[in-house]
């Protein structure tokens, strides 16, 4: 008896079980079509803007690199041969490699302006937003890094909030409006190529990027370490310009590529030994082509 009621206990709780078990099932699901979730589904994220190889028009803004400075005739301006939209076929500028040379000559401008550093880069800017151009490019920062001494060189972090500054003036104007950014050139290169020159030693006597070009024959330790703060705060700029332009999705930097060109003497000047020649301002046009109408 004692073993029959403990047996039937355990029936009673395995029907139980089994009982509540198929009661679970219903509640859940089962058969029962599933409940529908009523969670709202989360967007997807909105998609990096693709870059376009072809933009309708080309502004330019920068220093006398993109006026083309000293390429043509003795302190002056030629932006015929500007590398970013000169019309001159020796140079085929990035404007007319892009547009094309008849729509080039009027949906290009150029808003650079000799002697300028970072912290004037905003003016031009704004006078490029006004276009609302496809692109802008930007070629600053050598006036900086040249100046009558490494103490009076702009900082770094100067450097970025005239650089940030310039960007945000466009994109408050523009804000489609892609940027190709070129790196600052490699000015102790430029030195040790340009001192071979007789002429251009006597040239950059006159006071040309006394920082950099100095006392060109001097080789002692103080000179030497004068060349290397300066490169050094070269290298700080375009790791700025790198960093700003890599927080826009329409700016592309062009990877240190005007700054890790090998240039020869042909490349610049021989009026000044400094700027680039009509040579000069062909191979940054290259340089510019190659990476804006790279994939990325």
């Amino acid at each position: 008896m004692r073993k029959q009621g403990h047996r039937s206990r355990a029936v009673v709780a395995l029907l139980t079980a089994a009982v509540l078990g198929v009661a679970g099932c219903d509640a859940v699901g089962g058969d029962s079509p599933a409940p529908t979730d009523t969670r709202k589904a989360k967007p997807s994220p909105k998609p990096t803007p693709a870059w376009d190889s072809s933009p309708g028009s080309v502004a330019a803004v920068g220093d006398s690199i993109t006026r083309g400075f000293d390429a043509c005739s003795v302190l002056t301006d030629c932006p015929e041969v500007s590398w970013a939209t000169g019309a001159s076929t020796e140079v085929d500028s990035l404007a007319v490699r892009l547009l094309g040379k008849a729509k080039a000559a009027s949906r290009s401008w150029n808003y650079a302006v000799s002697g300028s550093r970072m912290a004037d880069l905003s003016t031009q800017m704004a006078q490029a937003a006004a276009r609302a151009p496809g692109l802008v490019t930007v070629m600053a920062g050598a006036n900086d890094a040249c100046r009558d001494s490494t103490a009076a060189m702009t900082s770094a972090a100067d450097f970025r909030a005239g650089f940030e500054d310039a960007l945000s003036v466009l994109r408050k104007k523009a804000p489609k409006t892609q940027v190709y950014v070129a790196s600052v050139p490699n000015l102790k290169r430029l030195w040790s190529q340009g001192r071979t020159n007789p002429v251009g030693k006597q040239v950059w006597k006159l006071g040309l990027c006394p920082s950099m070009l100095a006392d060109a024959d001097a080789l002692d330790a103080a000179a030497t370490a004068r060349r290397d703060t300066v490169q050094e705060r070269v290298e700080a700029y375009n790791a700025v310009l790198k960093e700003v332009c890599a927080k826009d999705e329409r700016c592309r930097y062009d990877g240190g590529a005007v700054y890790d060109y090998r240039f020869g003497t042909a490349q610049l000047s021989h009026w000044d030994w400094f700027h680039p020649s009509v040579n000069g301002q062909a191979r940054l046009a290259e340089l510019a082509y190659r990476k804006v109408t790279s994939v990325s």
